[in-house]
């Protein structure tokens, strides 16, 4: 029997240990998406205590709680940090299986030189240990001894980017922290909302927002403010990748409708969404941004929940429809004027691995090595067996090898230790195929795509400046 989570954790033959120790284990890394406020990261913010920078607005562990049957109260509600932490430490114990259990002790290991496991019986050992080590952290220094060189945050058009700023001319943090486009809200015209959103959209602009021409206008604008303070990713959150084309009069008859307060229907919904990510899209292929798709997700689905605490409340799911016909009709519509931008597709359906592999494969050019990128396993899929299906399928269909890695996707400050989790599980894949002789123990071919995977294939692919 192995010890648990000992140095070779996940690493099951000599060949994935000697790829992870002498290749991946010491690799920076590059968060190219995630959602960590640049306030608390300019602030440099302290915690007081480990419920806060582990359970504050972590919905992964929100679901595991309500399926323990955890009461509302110690999971959102008005309980203490403590009696919080206690349940959450007798959810964990009940996780087997789930990647929270491997991150959860991941984090606990690096960051508190905790050897344990936590549980109902040793929550109060590990409250005191984790509290007392937390005096001497912060938000940066966990980024830092994290061996992070670079990360991208999530940023709407209307952000002042204030915090960005304020980080760049602190000289004392050597990490670089760049925004990421993320226009849901400007495309979201079914959302009551909406009008509201395009004064404030118009304000911080200066140019008047009043059809379809001039909302494109308004967001070349803001695109042009976040390239200045080093933006060169956007990032999309879509129900599915659509592709219904129509003529610009229809889409500015849709635009005007709903500007009038309106409603409009779903298919005109898909038009206009259609024209404003044709448009988008055009504009990132000049600037050399990347474009990030997420699609496949039916969000905030308990209604009680919801109208309770919001979204991100951890009552979304896999949606399964997602037709990537149309997906390969959009990609199309911009790579025929030559137009398409670096691309890097999400699906939170598993079962669009394939589809996706054979898509990518369409719209590759000699313009970037891997232009066209499947993402990594996503969400509901960054588990050991997400991510081994999504890079088997990957490398079943394209090359693996050009493939841009892990990034975190979250908001909390101890979520480094995922790339950790994905190496592992990287080296185990590879060093598998090498063990059962479907590639050779060639390790300068191996060190190269281990390292590509893990670090250097993010740095060439998205054009980052890192020392």
């Amino acid at each position: 029997m192995k010890q648990f989570m000992d140095k070779d954790f996940l690493l099951s033959t000599p060949i994935a240990q000697k790829l992870y120790h002498e290749y991946a284990e010491n690799m920076s890394i590059i968060d190219y998406h995630c959602h960590l406020d640049p306030k608390e990261i300019y602030e440099d913010r302290q915690f007081e205590n480990i419920t806060q920078v582990w359970l504050g607005g972590d919905h992964y562990k929100w679901r595991q709680m309500r399926s323990n049957g955890v009461e509302e109260k110690y999971i959102t509600g008005n309980a203490s940090d403590r009696e919080k932490f206690q349940k959450w430490a007798e959810t964990l114990e009940m996780a087997i299986g789930n990647p929270l259990y491997h991150w959860s002790h991941l984090e606990l290991k690096k960051y508190f030189g905790y050897e344990g496991y936590l549980n109902g019986d040793t929550a109060e050992e590990v409250w005191n240990l984790c509290n007392e080590k937390l005096k001497g952290m912060s938000a940066r220094s966990l980024i830092q001894n994290s061996n992070v060189k670079l990360l991208c945050t999530t940023d709407d058009p209307a952000d002042s980017l204030e915090w960005h700023k304020k980080i760049v001319e602190d000289d004392s943090f050597d990490v670089k922290v760049l925004p990421a486009w993320r226009p849901d809200k400007a495309m979201s015209l079914e959302k009551p909302d909406y009008l509201e959103y395009l004064t404030r959209l118009s304000s911080v602009s200066g140019i008047e927002i009043h059809s379809f021409e001039t909302l494109i206008e308004v967001l070349k604008n803001r695109m042009d403010f976040f390239e200045a303070n080093g933006c060169c990713v956007s990032d999309h959150g879509l129900e599915y990748v659509m592709y219904k084309p129509a003529l610009l009069e229809t889409v500015e008859e849709i635009f005007a409708k709903r500007f009038k307060g309106e409603s409009i229907t779903h298919e005109e919904e898909l038009v206009f969404k259609t024209a404003f990510m044709v448009a988008l899209g055009k504009e990132y292929n000049k600037k050399n941004w990347v474009m990030q798709l997420h699609y496949g997700v039916k969000r905030d689905n308990n209604k009680a929940v919801f109208n309770k605490l919001g979204p991100d409340a951890g009552i979304d799911c896999i949606n399964n429809f997602a037709p990537s016909s149309e997906m390969a009709d959009y990609l199309n519509a911009l790579a025929i004027t030559d137009e398409l931008p670096k691309t890097i597709l999400y699906s939170l359906n598993p079962m669009d691995n394939a589809a996706i592999g054979t898509i990518i494969g369409c719209f590759q050019d000699s313009s970037n090595i891997g232009k066209i990128q499947q993402g990594s396993a996503w969400w509901f899929n960054d588990h050991k067996t997400g991510m081994t299906d999504q890079m088997t399928s990957l490398a079943n269909l394209g090359l693996l090898s050009n493939f841009v890695g892990m990034l975190t996707d979250s908001r909390s400050f101890l979520s480094y230790t995922r790339h950790e989790y994905f190496r592992r599980i990287l080296c185990e894949l590879l060093g598998n195929w090498v063990e059962n002789g479907e590639y050779p123990a060639d390790y300068k071919a191996l060190e190269k795509i281990v390292k590509g995977i893990s670090y250097n294939n993010a740095v060439r692919y998205f054009g980052f400046d890192v020392k």
